[in-house]
């Protein structure tokens, strides 16, 4: 009987830490904690970065571990190792798979990791010996580095045949972290599915199905430097990583991952869930429709949610949250358009995924409900835009001219107001033949990009064509065009399980503007001003940033007028659209606002008012708002200080927020007459003109109260004027963060916040860099003496400084670590110097007892550093002032250093600069000094010829 999934997992397990003494840890969360860079967990060394990067935290229970083993949850879609499209179209990408792995911290190294790895795979799993192959590293002259051949004869030990052993180059057997950080040679060990006796040693890393790699062993050895170059570490480790998925395949005699019982279970709850014909295992041309296909990429897909979901990702707009949301998306138009299946399929693979892998992941037992809702949540959104979308394409193809390419606006449009995924368009393009205008497309994108890198305060200018004119204002008083109605912007209520319902809108075009004139008409492709009777977008104002979404013909679902900005003159809302076909004044229109924007702006402009109350609180009642901006990103408040706000007074306001956040407050809002709002004793407003009746956005105290005569209560809360849109309770919000703050000018101080998941990760990366910034502190402390150790600790704070600067976290944090930071810069330059000076007199010493007090010393000594070199060189020179001395020092490198000093009493005649230029330059190297002091560099091949032209010169001028 073949073993079933979990007991390979098990075993795996059990033989290192059983036989072995290897420490087993559970799988880290998919989301990476604060490592911004990375979407999500794609190795099983993610979280043993610190310890192979030296800066692991002293006192963490991670430095205390030895030998680890485990058997990590990964994903990898977007980024770089991105197999997104390779999914469902073979039989071995995966967007989730689980990583096996062993470890070793400065314990064991080469020799015990390939005996431990042979013993598993020979002896407890019990793979036929003739069938495995090995590979190792090759070497490579450009970086100076040698086979390893240390590995090699370990294998042959072990009795891996040499007919078996193979050396690859640096792409296939050389491992590293990325651009800089720890690296080093690698041995896998491959698989082959055919055997019989037969040697595959040819197909060993050729792409062939019948030979596959099966385990990576990574010895880290080297460190790779910013400057590129390769330095030994002063720790060894291991690295191990064998998937989960193929070693299954091969211990279950499958030729494929989808054949064994990780998958199977959800292959058959697909099957039973749309009918249709079983799954077969076919790929390529022999799967006609692409059945099995969709198959294995749903499978694949709903594991990924699964287990992303259970970790706190969820389907979403940016980073991780975007690309799970691609996932959702092509997981659901393969159930949908090849496997026929009804909406809700996906959902319902949930209960099985969790029985494939629940007992190794208890998390994804705890809330399958919930994992379920927010499928089905996603699906529903999806499917309607998708039947929108395929529509409009429709539509679009039927009035296009002959042999055309399709419009790129409409295309943006499917892409920015629908979400519709790129490479969809271009799928169904393609089924109809028809390619889409590309260099247009991205043109666009391109120009989106750039509105938004703009600065805010830019944004204000931006929109100008679309404000009317004083001529066409007053034409449209003068045809008694009505203004429009936009109370709809405000109608949203809290549906029952806490989501927002905006409320649907209904308009008929009034007029349209285009080149500063009003018009009737506009035809198709052109880019104009609509005027509506009513809206429910929000026009920019109030600093709070415009609405964005689309208009679409009353009872027309195949046409899509995307509105980018909305603009308010003159009591007129102006919506900049682009004209998909002929719009024209009398046109009636469904207006579909872009709820996640509109959601973030008003969570945002809450958030702005809670900062303006928390300021006052802890800064005092003559705390004055200065102006401030909202967008669906972050909100900027600018307000006027006595000084630099502190770093106690940064944590104060955050938790007078997050007091309020938590409390959920309701966040009442009324019109009332201007006049009566005026007498508001403690009303927050700023020098503006306000309309009457005036908009009152009160926090936690209903508008009656605040208005009865001599109330106080808003003294003791945020009461403001307030045309914005806000969210009607404030615990949505989460959490708020102040990432900046600075002085914009003099007794000015100008802020920037992030609300909800932005705040939770910058909270987690201001931890995280935090943990670093004390393990550096704590390794500077144990006073390391060896230079080239605290001009390492000394990098990584140049590093630290960097990042600290450059990253999204809070400011009050921001603020402490910099403070940290520049103090172990200067212990480090300090320590570096005290250590240069210890060395440098305890070499000087010595060489004076070897040459007692003779004119001229010339001589070669071990240094580690050119700035070491010279200070020898001066503490011989103060000891002995009538010596003159040069030295060379040299490097592992190959290059070698030069400093010398010549003694006061053979000036003129005799110049260091020149000395030491006369020196280099036997060694094809250069030098530069002045007539007392000087150093160089050169090349070892010449340093025999270097010092007999040292002395030569310097005798030719004694």
């Amino acid at each position: 009987a073949v073993p079933a999934a979990g007991h390979v997992r098990a075993a795996f397990l059990r033989f290192f830490e059983q036989r072995h003494g290897h420490r087993r840890l559970p799988s880290a969360p998919v989301r990476p904690r604060g490592d911004p860079r990375l979407l999500f967990v794609n190795a099983g060394m993610n979280q043993f970065k610190p310890v192979f990067l030296g800066t692991v935290h002293p006192r963490s229970e991670l430095a205390r571990q030895r030998r680890v083993v485990n058997c990590q949850k990964c994903v990898r879609a977007g980024g770089k190792h991105n197999d997104l499209e390779d999914v469902g179209r073979d039989t071995s990408h995966h967007t989730f798979f689980e990583m096996l792995g062993n470890w070793s911290f400065g314990d064991y190294f080469k020799e015990e990791a390939c005996s431990m790895a042979w013993e598993l795979l020979t002896e407890v799993y019990k793979i036929p010996k003739d069938r495995l192959y090995v590979t190792y590293f090759g070497g490579d002259s450009s970086l100076g580095l040698s086979v390893d051949e240390e590995c090699r004869d370990i294998w042959l030990r072990l009795g891996v045949p040499a007919s078996h052993m193979l050396p690859f180059s640096l792409k296939d057997n050389f491992w590293e972290m990325g651009d800089t950080g720890p690296c080093g040679p690698c041995t896998e060990i491959h698989y082959d599915h055919v055997g019989g006796g037969r040697n595959a040693a040819a197909l060993v890393n050729q792409g062939s199905p019948d030979v596959v790699e099966i385990w990576n062993l990574v010895f880290m050895q080297y460190n790779r430097e910013v400057e590129g170059n390769l330095l030994p570490l002063p720790q060894h480790h291991v690295d191990t990583g064998m998937g989960l998925e193929r070693l299954v395949t091969v211990l279950q005699n499958k030729r494929s991952n989808y054949d064994t019982d990780l998958f199977t279970p959800i292959l058959d709850a697909i099957h039973k869930g749309c009918g249709g014909p079983r799954y077969q295992g076919l790929v390529g041309r022999a799967d006609t429709g692409g059945v099995d296909t969709a198959y294995r990429v749903v499978a694949d897909h709903a594991r990924t949610l699964c287990v992303c979901i259970a970790d706190g990702v969820y389907p979403g707009f940016s980073g991780a949250e975007l690309v799970l949301r691609r996932i959702l998306r092509r997981a659901v138009r393969f159930c949908s358009e090849v496997l026929h299946a009804p909406p809700g399929l996906l959902a319902s693979l949930v209960p099985t995924v969790v029985d494939v892998l629940g007992d190794a992941y208890p998390e994804l037992r705890k809330n399958t409900d919930q994992v379920s809702s927010i499928i089905n949540e996603n699906e529903a959104a999806f499917l309607s835009s998708l039947a929108r979308g395929r529509r409009i394409i429709e539509r679009t193809v039927q009035h296009m001219e002959p042999s055309t390419d399709f419009p790129a606006e409409v295309a943006w449009s499917l892409y920015g107001n629908l979400g519709f995924p790129l490479d969809l368009i271009d799928l169904m393009l393609e089924e109809k033949g028809i390619r889409l205008d590309s260099a247009a497309f991205d043109e666009l994108a391109l120009e989106d990009a750039r509105r938004k890198a703009r600065d805010p305060q830019a944004g204000e200018l931006e929109g100008a064509d679309w404000h009317l004119d004083v001529h066409s204002l007053a034409q449209l008083q003068s045809n008694n065009v009505p203004i429009t109605d936009d109370s709809p912007k405000y109608a949203y209520t809290l549906g029952q399980r806490g989501q927002y319902e905006f409320s649907p809108c209904q308009a008929t075009v009034l007029m349209l503007y285009r080149n500063q004139s009003l018009q009737k008409e506009v035809g198709a492709g052109q880019h104009c001003g609509v005027i509506l009777d009513r809206t429910n977008f929000y026009a920019e104002q109030g600093g709070q940033a415009s609405d964005r979404g689309y208009l679409m013909p009353l009872g027309q679902q195949d046409m899509l007028f995307p509105v980018e900005s909305v603009h308010l003159c003159g009591g007129y809302v102006v919506h900049e659209v682009t004209a998909v076909e002929t719009l024209r004044a009398g046109d009636q229109v469904q207006l579909f606002v872009d709820e996640t924007q509109r959601l973030a702006c008003m969570t945002n402009h809450t958030a702005a008012h809670l900062l303006n109350f928390a300021l006052r609180h802890v800064l005092g009642d003559n705390t004055e708002q200065r102006g401030s901006h909202v967008t669906a990103e972050r909100l900027r408040f600018d307000f006027n200080t006595k000084g630099p706000v502190t770093t106690e007074q940064l944590q104060q306001v955050e938790q007078v927020v997050q007091e309020v956040i938590n409390r959920n407050e309701v966040m009442h809002m009324a019109e009332v007459p201007l006049a009566l709002a005026r007498r508001v004793q403690g009303l927050r407003s700023v020098d503006e003109e306000y309309p009457d009746p005036v908009r009152i956005v009160s926090l936690g105290v209903p508008v009656e109260s605040v208005l009865t005569h001599d109330s106080k209560a808003a003294m003791h809360t945020s009461v403001e004027l307030c045309c914005g849109t806000h969210l009607l309770q404030t615990g949505v919000m989460e959490d708020l963060a102040i990432i900046s703050e600075r002085q914009l000018a003099k007794g000015i101080s100008r802020v920037v916040a992030v609300t909800g998941e932005q705040a939770k990760q910058a909270r987690e990366v201001g931890q995280c860099l935090a943990m670093e910034v004390d393990s550096v502190s704590i390794r500077m402390k144990q006073g390391s003496t060896s230079i080239p150790d605290v001009q390492r600790l000394s990098k990584e704070v140049g590093q630290l400084t960097q990042v600290v600067a450059n990253t999204a976290m809070p400011q009050w944090q921001r603020k402490e670590l910099q403070t940290t930071l520049k103090a172990l810069q200067r212990t480090a330059n300090t320590a570096i110097k005290k250590l240069e000076i210890q060395q440098a007199a305890e070499k000087a010493h010595s060489l004076l007892a070897k040459h007692c007090n003779q004119p001229l010393i010339i001589d070669t000594v071990p240094a580690d550093s050119a700035s070491i070199l010279m200070k020898v060189v001066n503490q011989l020179c103060d000891k002995s002032p009538g010596t003159s001395v040069l030295l060379l020092s040299p490097q592992a490198s190959g290059e070698v250093l030069c400093a010398c000093q010549v003694s006061k009493n053979c000036l003129p005649i005799f110049s260091a600069a020149d000395w030491a230029t006369a020196v280099c330059t036997q060694m094809e190297g250069k030098a530069g000094g002045s007539c007392v002091v000087a150093k160089g560099s050169g090349n070892a091949k010449g340093m025999q010829r270097a010092l007999t032209t040292a002395v030569e010169f310097a005798q030719s001028k004694l």
